[in-house]
């Protein structure tokens, strides 16, 4: 060192460590405040990832239901012709369905036209809202659908007046087991099992179904078919799809209607995604709104430790230090408060899929999301309180009552 120079001051830097255990005392001095302030991020991280959580534990078992139900299923349902009449579809319709190549299943149902009452001594115009039908015998197979009481109709109950309710038909008939008896027009008729509800086909819960011979001999149907189901592999589907209507109604293709039954399902996936994004939204509006609590909570404690604030800088600390400790302990009071809500957001989504019956699934990616959302506010918030304390001048600081 050249000599008469004084030496040269370099200004003192704290460890990473130090500059935390500075923060966290700023934070444990304030207890009550940090409490509150926490709790808007809280709440906000909590709805993102309960959102989140929830939408794709819906689509999860929504997935798992198609998985079981199968997306292989199509409809043919008879419409009307380009003068507005019904047209039927031919008795051997089943039948033509079952020679396109892949087609592996085929059944039908068919509306009859029979008043159904709980028994004769309701009046006839009192009818319980519930529809009859005709089905086949191997409907069930084709629908993977289940009983829920009772039995499906076999070979011998499709000739016989008894019947097969739907779940809701069974709840407003007021019929819980099988034995009792409904009437349909004027003739009492046996129910010999109740269905559990038809997620393809939800139509079927609120109808009671009779064999097609039953139906020919006691009720004067005339045995055309109303809905075809079919069943191909998946891959060839669309296939299918497109060869179902002129193959049903040769020349009348247009007054069929094809349908998948599956599609609703999905449908009802991609209005569910629109619920999701909204509450999505609501919840960053409450981390909004939790950033600016936190960030007003920041700027209230500059101004109650002014006097601390002048004192380190007499004793030597920089403003950049002054505004690091200030921007950790807003970043310190998000964290908290986003790792709460993480928490409480995953025990909310694991409590509700549970109690739904649903397999529950928190992606990963959405609480590393919602807690970096959480560090950008903490900066956001601790910028401008950080920046205030760090403009402070020793002696007016320490001045300060």
């Amino acid at each position: 060192m050249p000599a008469g120079r004084s030496p040269r001051l370099a200004p003192a830097r704290l460890p990473a460590r130090d500059v935390l255990r500075l923060g966290a005392v700023g934070l444990r001095a304030r207890r009550a405040r940090v409490v509150l302030s926490a709790l808007g991020i809280a709440i906000g991280i909590a709805t993102m990832v309960a959102v989140v959580g929830l939408s794709q534990s819906g689509k999860a078992d929504l997935m798992a239901r198609l998985d079981r139900l199968g997306t292989n299923l199509l409809t043919v349902e008879a419409g009307k012709d380009a003068l507005g009449q019904e047209v039927k579809l031919p008795k051997s319709a089943v039948a033509m369905v079952e020679r396109i190549g892949p087609v592996r299943h085929a059944t039908a149902t068919a509306n009859v036209d029979a008043r159904i009452r709980r028994s004769d001594v309701v009046p006839e115009e009192r009818t319980a809202a519930v529809g009859t039908q005709a089905a086949r015998t191997d409907l069930l197979s084709a629908l993977n659908a289940q009983v829920a009481e009772g039995r499906w109709l076999n070979r011998a109950d499709e000739r016989l007046p008894v019947t097969v309710l739907g779940a809701i038909a069974a709840r407003r008939l007021g019929v819980t087991e099988p034995g009792e008896k409904i009437v349909m027009n004027d003739r009492y008729v046996v129910v010999v099992g109740i269905l559990r509800p038809v997620e393809l086909v939800p139509a079927l819960d609120r109808v009671a179904m009779i064999g097609f011979p039953a139906a020919e001999r006691y009720f004067r149907f005339d045995g055309h078919p109303s809905m075809i189901f079919e069943r191909s592999p998946d891959a060839t589907v669309e296939d299918v799809r497109a060869v179902l209507a002129r193959t049903v109604l040769p020349g009348a293709e247009g007054s069929v209607k094809v349908s998948r039954p599956s599609d609703a399902l999905a449908a009802k996936a991609a209005t569910d995604q629109g619920l999701t994004t909204l509450m999505l939204g609501l919840g960053a509006v409450a981390l909004l709104v939790g950033g600016v609590g936190v960030a007003n909570t920041m700027v209230v404690s500059v101004l109650e430790r002014r006097q601390e604030i002048g004192l380190r800088r007499a004793m030597g600390a920089t403003k950049n230090a002054v505004r690091l400790q200030f921007l950790t302990e807003s970043l310190l009071l998000s964290l908290l408060g986003g790792t709460t809500g993480a928490v409480l957001g995953a025990v909310a989504t694991y409590g509700f899929a549970l109690a739904q019956g649903w397999t529950a699934v928190v992606p990963p990616w959405s609480v590393a999301v919602a807690l970096a959302a959480t560090l950008l506010i903490g900066v956001l918030a601790g910028l401008y309180p950080a920046a205030r304390a760090s403009r402070l001048h020793p002696t007016v600081a320490l001045n300060t009552t």
